[in-house]
C-alpha cells in the first residue's frame, strides 16, 4: 500500500460523514440531487446493461449501486473503510450486487490493465494529491474504445462563492472545509491530464443549480461544477 496515492486528511473528512451516505437529506444531499443527472449522462454515452465498470472513489456506493441496478457489472474502489462498509450494507439490503474493494486507482491499475468498458471518477479528482497520475491510472484500466467519465469543480471565483461559501457556509449542504479551493481543477488542466494519459476528450457539460426552482440541470456553464467524458482510442 503506497500512501502517496491518496490524501489521508481527505479520507478522514469523508470517514467522519460516512454514516450519512444514503440519507437524501444528510451531508451528501447534493450528490443525491445530482445522481440521476450523472446516471442518465453516463447511460447516454455507454449502455450500462452488461458493461464492466469501475467506480473510482466510490464512497458509500451512491453511483456504483445505481449503475449496477441498471445492469452494469460494477466494482467500486475507495480508501475509506467506513464508506465501503456502508456501501456493502446498502448493497445487501437493496439486493444489487457491487464488488467493493478498499483500494485506489494507482494500485488497482497494476493488476487491471485494459480491463473495463468504462471508468467513472466523479467528484473525486479535487480530493487526490496528483490529478494527472490518477487520470493516467484510470486510463490504463480502460479497454481500447472505452470511456472515462469525470466530474469536478472549476477553479473560478464563481465556484469559490457558490461551492464553498454558498454550499458549505450559507446553505449548509456540506460540512465546512469539505472542499479546498486550491484543489479545484480548470477544464484546461483536465484536458492536459487526459491528453497526457492518451485519452481524447469528447464533451464537457456544466451542472447548474437554479436556487429559486431548487433544481439541478446540465448546462453549458462550466464555471462551477462540470462533468464530461473522454475516449481511449481503439
Amino acid at each position: 500500500m503506497d500512501a502517496q496515492h491518496y490524501d489521508t486528511s481527505e479520507i478522514a473528512k469523508f470517514e467522519a460523514m460516512a454514516e450519512e451516505w444514503w440519507d437524501p437529506q444528510g451531508k451528501f444531499k447534493p450528490l443525491h440531487r445530482i445522481n440521476p443527472l450523472r446516471l442518465d449522462y453516463i447511460n447516454q454515452q455507454i449502455p450500462l446493461q452488461g458493461a464492466a465498470l469501475l467506480d473510482v472513489g466510490c464512497g458509500g456506493g451512491l453511483l456504483a449501486e445505481n449503475m449496477a441496478a441498471r445492469g452494469a457489472t460494477v466494482t467500486g474502489i475507495d480508501r475509506s473503510p467506513k464508506a465501503l462498509a456502508i456501501a456493502r450494507l446498502h448493497s445487501e439490503q437493496s439486493g444489487t450486487h457491487v464488488e467493493y474493494v478498499e483500494n485506489d486507482a494507482e494500485t488497482w491499475a497494476t493488476t487491471h490493465a485494459e480491463y473495463y468498458d468504462a471508468v467513472t471518477c466523479l467528484e473525486v479528482l479535487e480530493h487526490v494529491p496528483d490529478v494527472p497520475r490518477t487520470v493516467a491510472a484510470c486510463a490504463s484500466m480502460i479497454k481500447p474504445g472505452g470511456l472515462f467519465f469525470f466530474a469536478t469543480l472549476n477553479r473560478t471565483p464563481t465556484a469559490y462563492i457558490k461551492a464553498i461559501l454558498g454550499a458549505e457556509y450559507v446553505l449548509g449542504w456540506l460540512p465546512k472545509g469539505t472542499h479546498e479551493y486550491a484543489k479545484f481543477i480548470k477544464p484546461s488542466e483536465i484536458n492536459s491530464a487526459l491528453r497526457d494519459a492518451g485519452l481524447e476528450i469528447r464533451e464537457l457539460r456544466g451542472i447548474s443549480y437554479a436556487i429559486l426552482a431548487d433544481h439541478f440541470s446540465l448546462s453549458d456553464d462550466l464555471a462551477v461544477n462540470y462533468l464530461g467524458f473522454a475516449v481511449k482510442p481503439a
